[in-house]
């Protein structure tokens, strides 16, 4: 991780799940104990989730594990955040510890109110929430966030009822795209998910310029990022086109991407900044 931070990288990200569901035996640490352990070993570069599943915790006690890790970073939480995968695309966490799978607007109505909680509980030092799946009564937060006035909020989503959730209450809303679709599609779709995004910034009297488009670099194209600096920059430039200016990568899983992954840290990504 001091090689990442090291490298000119400005933040670093953690997934957010019981276990890898596509390979559950697989090695894994829990997101937000690992936020904390990057947390120490790093002294400038922004950590964060992409993103925390609102049906793995309470949102009173996320909030308070994100104000612990606001101090412990010394404010450089990037607090990620979203609805979650169902069973129906994959994620076994339901059935494997016995918690609740929410239909889709179920799961829309609880990231509204999950969202309007951590938004109002990192903002306020006391304050009390009524909603129809979560009731707070004058809960203390203290001591106050290290950021101001609370940890930035990044909404991970890609339809459009999330998507104008994102407009109301994120400081930047990431897209992944969507499940099997190819460069083609998933430019397209992303595009498409960008203009609503702007409309709804509309509808909502927000500022488009005021939220920050990112973009999880995800499917056939995360496999084939690293191939080359020209396919980098092809894909950066494609997409700052329409507005997007945070990129996240995954870290290469195959060794003989490592020399373009150091040369796109090293070359490519001081002039992107620049």
């Amino acid at each position: 991780m001091e090689r990442i931070e090291e490298l000119g990288f400005n933040s670093v990200w953690v997934a957010d799940h019981f276990c890898n569901y596509g390979q559950p035996t697989q090695l894994w640490f829990e997101g937000w104990t690992t936020l904390t352990g990057l947390a120490c070993v790093t002294r400038t570069i922004r950590i964060g989730t992409l993103v925390t599943s609102i049906s793995l915790r309470h949102p009173a006690v996320l909030a308070r594990q994100a104000l612990t890790v606001d101090h412990i970073s010394h404010g450089r939480l990037n607090v990620g955040i979203g609805a979650g995968a169902p069973s129906s695309e994959g994620e076994i966490v339901y059935e494997m510890i016995g918690i609740d799978d929410w239909n889709p607007a179920e799961r829309v109505s609880h990231f509204k109110e999950q969202i309007e909680i951590i938004d109002l509980l990192l903002r306020e030092r006391v304050s009390s929430y009524s909603g129809k799946y979560y009731h707070l009564k004058e809960v203390a937060m203290y001591p106050p966030p290290v950021q101001t006035p609370r940890p930035p909020l990044t909404i991970g989503c890609i339809r459009s009822k999330m998507l104008k959730i994102a407009v109301k209450y994120a400081d930047t809303w990431n897209s992944f795209g969507g499940i099997n679709l190819n460069s083609e599609e998933m430019f397209k779709s992303i595009k498409n998910q960008n203009e609503l995004v702007d409309n709804y910034c509309k509808e909502l009297g927000r500022n488009p310029s005021t939220l920050r488009r990112s973009v999880l670099v995800y499917g056939q194209e995360g496999l084939t990022l690293y191939d080359s600096k020209d396919n980098f920059l092809k894909y950066i430039e494609k997409y700052k086109e329409i507005g997007f200016s945070e990129f996240i990568l995954y870290y290469p899983w195959k060794e003989e991407h490592m020399p373009i992954f150091k040369k796109i840290a090293e070359e490519i990504i001081p002039d992107l900044k620049s």
